[in-house]
């Protein structure tokens, strides 16, 4: 079991990924109001979690985060990174003026940026697949997920988010 002084590749790949995304948050100019900015965050944190509390543990257990099936401290570290994640999906959802001819491949393109972020976290060792479980079978959730976020952007918005001032 790894704990907090036992750092291997996955710890410290999550701390980078979590410094990298979050000063990248602070260092790209403000497109999203206050509002939705802190609402875009907690989507992705409450979207990530929700998903990896049902299908990466408890009854299904498709996946380990880190190096065992308990969690840890570094999962909240894991976890911490989808909130960047929402951040950055409504950021350019905004700025690329999404639509509704351009909304699916908007969602496409965020379902297959998914796919890639979670293959290479197999690769670090952040994820491990189990139960015959393959990245493939992500794919149609990530779609459900981003097309969700993409409808909430569009509710909290009402399609018309300002830029701040």
């Amino acid at each position: 079991m790894t704990g907090i002084g036992n750092f291997s590749t996955n710890e410290i790949s999550l701390i980078l990924m979590n410094f990298g995304g979050y000063l990248l948050m602070f260092l790209f100019p403000k497109r999203l109001s206050r509002e939705v900015a802190c609402l875009s965050i907690l989507s992705g944190l409450a979207t990530g979690m929700l998903f990896d509390f049902t299908i990466g543990g408890g009854v299904l257990d498709f996946y380990r985060q880190n190096d065992t099936n308990h969690y840890e401290f570094f999962d909240v570290v894991y976890y911490a990174l989808f909130g960047p994640a929402g951040y950055f999906f409504m950021y350019f959802y905004h700025m690329l003026h999404i639509n509704k001819k351009s909304f699916i491949f908007y969602i496409t393109a965020w379902a297959l940026l998914a796919l890639a972020l979670q293959w290479v976290f197999t690769l670090l060792d952040i994820l491990a697949y189990q139960n015959n479980y393959k990245l493939i079978y992500s794919f149609p959730i990530f779609l459900t997920t981003q097309a969700i976020t993409g409808i909430f952007y569009e509710f909290i918005t009402d399609g018309n988010q300002k830029e701040p001032a």
